[in-house]
């Protein structure tokens, strides 16, 4: 992302903010969020750059082997510390499920740093450990305003640089990291500014994507962006609409499995309600397409598409009829 900060320097990869104890830091963030699930005095961090984990009395350590020497040594191999970084990340992801407080103690940390590191730099599995993470602490941030407001602030460099490399692997679309990359940034779609609209075309793309589960799920992120919920849902719709998204929710509407018609219904229904005096709609013969799934038993059964059809319907009809009268 563009920009004045330090992450910006360097703009072939993410700068490494843990120096050559990332392993260990990441080690103290899950002993501190497992204490603070366990209800004990969290463990007093060694790390001097992961971030401001409570500090308090010493606890022994979950991993250790017969003291610092022997753990700093274990360290050395570098499968060792590919592992290590593995079941941190897993610990953290399975500890961050649906729990507001230990995302809130993670996301204090300099874990997000550390996890858009991981993206970028990890073996396999910590790649997709830190993904997977990284999706069940946006979730809860979706539903957590005041940890959306603390911890994925525009302009936080931890929050630029993770959303740098999830857009990575939206972009690259071709690996096991794609699905909860996807639905982290559609987690996250309040926290984005209207002038913020480059994570809207990578997701279109997807759209035309051969499975069904990446089509499906690239469309519920974009329903996040252009949802009423979503206060600049009118800026999103536009931005959805000038990326070309709707002829391929046309064709997902009328040709694609049944996993993913009813999600690009709800989604173009959505764009037809915010922008019916769209061209593009008009064009695309969106009305006829809309028409055409009212008639639809299985699409109608979907509660969402009995809900918002007929209002998308009818205000297309109603600025479509104006058009036609000759008054734009």
């Amino acid at each position: 992302m563009k920009g004045s900060n330090d992450l910006d320097e360097d703009k072939s990869s993410v700068p490494h903010p843990l120096g050559t104890q990332q392993s260990n830091q990441m080690y103290d963030v899950v002993t501190n969020t497992m204490a603070m699930n366990a209800g004990r005095n969290p463990v007093k961090s060694n790390a001097t750059n992961c971030g401001k984990v409570n500090s308090v009395h010493s606890q022994p350590s979950l991993f250790s082997l017969s003291g610092a020497n022997n753990r700093a040594r274990e360290m050395e191999y570098p499968a060792t510390k590919a592992y290590i970084k593995a079941m941190a990340a897993k610990a953290l992801w399975h500890l961050a499920k649906g729990n507001s407080p230990i995302c809130r103690s993670i996301t204090e940390t300099r874990a997000l740093l550390c996890f858009a590191v991981l993206l970028e730099k990890g073996a396999e599995e910590v790649q997709y450990n830190s993904a997977m993470a990284l999706m069940e602490i946006t979730a809860v941030a979706e539903e957590d305003a005041e940890l959306r407001r603390s911890a994925f602030k525009p302009n936080s460099p931890a929050c630029k640089a993770m959303v740098d490399q999830l857009l990575r692997v939206i972009e690259k679309a071709d690996s096991q990291l794609l699905v909860p990359c996807i639905k982290s940034i559609g987690n996250l779609a309040r926290t984005f500014k209207a002038t913020e609209t480059r994570m809207i075309s990578p997701l279109v793309k997807l759209l035309d994507e051969r499975e069904a589960e990446v089509s499906r799920e690239a469309c519920i992120a974009l329903t996040k962006f252009a949802c009423s919920a979503n206060y600049i849902h009118l800026d999103h719709s536009k931005a959805i609409i000038s990326a070309g998204g709707v002829k391929h929710l046309v064709q997902l509407v009328y040709f694609g499995e049944q996993i993913v018609q009813s999600c690009a219904l709800i989604l173009l229904s959505y764009i037809a309600m915010h922008v019916p005096d769209s061209k593009e709609l008009a064009q695309a013969k969106v009305l006829t397409v809309l028409e055409w799934a009212s008639k639809q038993a299985i699409l109608m059964q979907v509660e969402d598409v009995e809900r918002l059809l007929p209002e998308a319907k009818g205000k297309l009809e109603h600025h479509q009829s104006r058009g036609s009268r000759g008054y734009h």
